[in-house]
């Protein structure tokens, strides 16, 4: 990697992607739509185009421009609010990365798309589910995300498009605010904790789901990309995760530090149905393996920072 585009730059994990991509690689060019422009940081430490991931002539021309050899393709619609626009999730996360892949064969780029654990559906095996399983969502998101890894793989196949991906579970930043996804509220409380002293959970007790901790989800973001090619058997989309846990462990973890906080229920029945849908752990042996993904944080490590850099914040 040395030219890079981030499609969907000013997103959840685009903005500190950008920012830390940009501390390793010598251009680094931040791609947004005109209503989520870039600001501060973002936009004063490197170049920034407008790039509308459903205008395939506009990414081509950035990609020409800038002699871009590899894309990140963040753009998407997260999974709650996918479900309330599931015409425009389709258009964005398919008809966006069709867009991509086409251009990424012409130019000779090699392209990151993120899928999830949303990937995922009720018939999975839910505990340590396998990197190869049935994959049969039941939610838009999902079937973008399902979509876009067979989609990803074909261009690999067929043309040879150096398409790479991983399976996010949930993401915890203390930079970009939560964007409608089921797993924000993990984001949520550490926020409601230090500023409230409670949190209102929109999901209840003994719903477990996979999490990541941002600094872990950005290396392998880059770690992937970096990777030996021979070394991959798989490339679309690795399991990859940190840490597993309900309501009531995060709730713990927070009590260590703060042993007033109070936690009580109420519940989304639309965000309670997606996670119920998906797994409740991940096996990331195939990305331990593949191209040596190790975590670096878990849940007590990411409780201590993610509280100490809010009360930072004020």
């Amino acid at each position: 990697m040395k030219n890079i585009l981030i499609i969907g730059s000013t997103g959840q994990i685009g903005t500190e992607l950008a920012l830390t991509l940009r501390k390793h690689y010598p251009t680094v060019v931040v791609g947004y739509i005109p209503s989520a422009p870039p600001h501060g940081e973002l936009l004063e430490t490197g170049p920034s185009e407008v790039v509308d991931i459903t205008n395939a002539a506009q990414i081509a021309e950035v990609v020409r421009r800038y002699k871009i050899d590899t894309i990140y393709n963040l753009a998407a619609l997260l999974s709650a609010v996918a479900e309330a626009k599931p015409q425009l999730a389709w258009k964005i996360g398919l008809g966006g990365l069709f867009n991509v892949l086409e251009v990424a064969r012409e130019e000779g780029c090699a392209v990151f798309t993120p899928s999830s654990i949303g990937s995922f559906g009720p018939e999975t095996p839910r505990d340590m589910t396998p990197q190869d399983t049935i994959q049969r969502p039941k939610t838009m998101y999902g079937v973008t995300k399902v979509s876009g890894e067979l989609l990803s793989d074909y261009y690999h196949k067929r043309f040879g498009v150096d398409t790479r991906s991983v399976r996010f579970p949930g993401l915890i930043s203390n930079v970009a605010p939560p964007g409608g996804g089921t797993t924000d509220y993990a984001v949520d409380i550490y926020y409601a904790a230090v500023r409230e002293g409670k949190f209102a959970c929109p999901l209840k007790p003994g719903t477990y789901m996979d999490m990541m901790y941002m600094p872990d989800a950005l290396r392998a973001c880059m770690e992937l990309m970096e990777a030996d090619p021979s070394r991959l058997v798989h490339r679309n989309s690795f399991n990859i995760t940190a840490m597993s846990f309900d309501p009531e462990g995060i709730a713990a973890s927070i009590r260590e530090l703060i042993p007033s906080f109070e936690l009580h229920y109420e519940l989304d029945p639309l965000r309670q149905g997606i996670a119920d849908s998906w797994p409740n752990s991940l096996d990331d042996s195939c990305a331990r393996s593949e191209w040596d993904w190790k975590p670096q944080y878990d849940l007590p490590a990411m409780t201590r920072d993610m509280i100490e850099t809010i009360r930072r914040k004020g």
